[in-house]
């Protein structure tokens, strides 16, 4: 169950969800309340609420990046102790897609942060570096691994900015992978607990010059949320 309600300069709820996250088997009720700028869907101070379907006890936690667009919540189990966490994602509005994301657990009504999408921008550095001969090198630093994108079927315009005649560089160039643009709960395992899947985009000279993706799925360990798999996802052409 969810629903979006602002109204200009007001405190308003503007997500709605409902589940038992504080384990005592009782339907707790959880909301996303905000401000909306008057005359703009951007909305300020983002503040999580729970309200204790035993008691009807309410607490709220402000959340470290609270402004932005179309504020959502998903409740699932993250961790497998079989209660529901708390999934929160906040949409930033700018040109590189980025998102906000946390996860929470409020077992006994104690407000635990098991996800924020600052710490993983940290931890899940790399390096994009093109090499010679239409091809680009993307290297994941957390796990060491590489990855080679052939770029030899991009337009020629694009590929005679880059490259001499020979397929070798006129000056080095090195891209980016942008910051966590989207995260999804999934239950790979069919099992009733829920892993992560995490895009970041491969950008080149500049944004727009997409390359792919960078998919990483990451599932509870017992202390955070590690990485499990790792793909580089590549734009496709069409088969002459």
């Amino acid at each position: 169950m969810y629903y979006s309600r602002v109204t200009n300069g007001q405190v308003q709820v503007v997500a709605y969800a409902e589940g038992d996250v504080t384990g005592d088997g009782v339907i707790d009720q959880v909301y996303l309340t905000g401000i909306q700028t008057p005359d703009s869907p951007f909305i300020q101070d983002i503040t999580l609420v729970v309200q204790d379907g035993s008691t009807g006890y309410m607490s709220s936690v402000a959340l470290s990046d609270n402004t932005g667009y179309e504020p959502t919540l998903f409740l699932g189990d993250f961790t497998g102790n079989g209660v529901d966490d708390i999934f929160i994602s906040i949409n930033t509005g700018g040109s590189g897609a980025i998102m906000y994301h946390f996860i929470y657990s409020y077992l006994d009504n104690m407000a635990q942060l098991l996800f924020d999408f600052n710490v993983y921008n940290e931890q899940y550095k790399y390096e994009v570096t093109y090499q010679d001969y239409y091809k680009v090198e993307v290297i994941s630093l957390i796990n060491n691994t590489k990855y080679i994108i052939d770029i030899s079927t991009r337009d020629s315009d694009y590929l005679n900015e880059i490259y001499d005649e020979n397929g070798l560089l006129l000056s080095p160039i090195s891209g980016f992978v942008n910051p966590l643009s989207g995260l999804y709960p999934i239950d790979f395992n069919s099992d009733g607990v829920y892993e992560l899947l995490a895009y970041q985009k491969i950008a080149g000279r500049y944004n727009a010059d997409s390359l792919g993706y960078v998919l990483n799925t990451l599932g509870w360990n017992g202390h955070n949320f590690g990485l499990q798999n790792q793909n580089v996802a590549i734009w496709g052409t069409e088969n002459d």
